[in-house]
């Protein structure tokens, strides 16, 4: 009896944390279901996981800037599309709660029909794909480029720094580590978001 009253005390307090933040996420995930929100993803200066089976993207850019959180500035790399369509999304993040320990939020979608982005933005201190860039330019400066969207509003970024850029981009097998994502809109087809104990990371 000692053992499941200690039990039940953790998970009032776990719910006490997580119950509004998790209608919340759930009522904004409705709504970007169906196209009818800007989207904007950054959790508490904590980091996130991100992958995609494909990334089809039009007008991209790619520079370097810092990010602002709890923990101090950070480096990432910012990665811009006008346009993209996201095939197997999922994205994770592990939040600590005390007492109660890790619980994991995981967001999928985009498996039967692709997650349509407009004006997306991620930064990320960790990117891994294969890609394939047409009419791609490397170097040019970050306030001269033109074929994709940037530099994001808000980024804290070096004027006349290294960027690169392309009319298109295809990237497979994407795997992200980011602190921040912003999109214009953001439609996810077939979305689905789970609440789990422990550390459930999309890899």
């Amino acid at each position: 009896m000692e053992s499941q009253a200690r039990g039940g005390t953790r998970w009032k307090r776990f719910a006490v944390v997580m119950v509004p933040s998790v209608a919340a996420t759930a009522a904004i995930g409705v709504a970007l279901s169906q196209g009818a929100l800007a989207a904007s993803f950054s959790v508490s200066g904590q980091q996130f996981k991100l992958t995609a089976g494909k990334i089809n993207a039009t007008g991209f850019t790619q520079y370097g800037a810092l990010d602002s959180t709890k923990a101090g500035k950070k480096p990432v790399t910012v990665v811009g599309m006008d346009k993209a369509e996201i095939s197997d999304l999922c994205q994770s993040v592990v939040i600590p709660v005390p007492v109660f320990g890790d619980v994991s939020m995981n967001l999928t979608a985009g498996k039967d029909a692709p997650v349509e982005a407009k004006k997306l933005f991620v930064d990320a201190d960790e990117l891994s794909a294969n890609a394939t860039f047409n009419n791609i330019d490397i170097g040019v400066s970050v306030d001269d480029t033109t074929k994709g969207p940037g530099p994001h509003k808000g980024d804290t970024y070096l004027p006349g720094s290294f960027a690169q850029q392309a009319e298109s981009a295809t990237l497979t097998d994407v795997k992200q580590r980011a602190w921040a994502t912003t999109a214009g809109t953001f439609k996810l087809s077939g979305l689905h978001m789970s609440v789990k104990k422990g550390k459930h990371e999309c890899y």
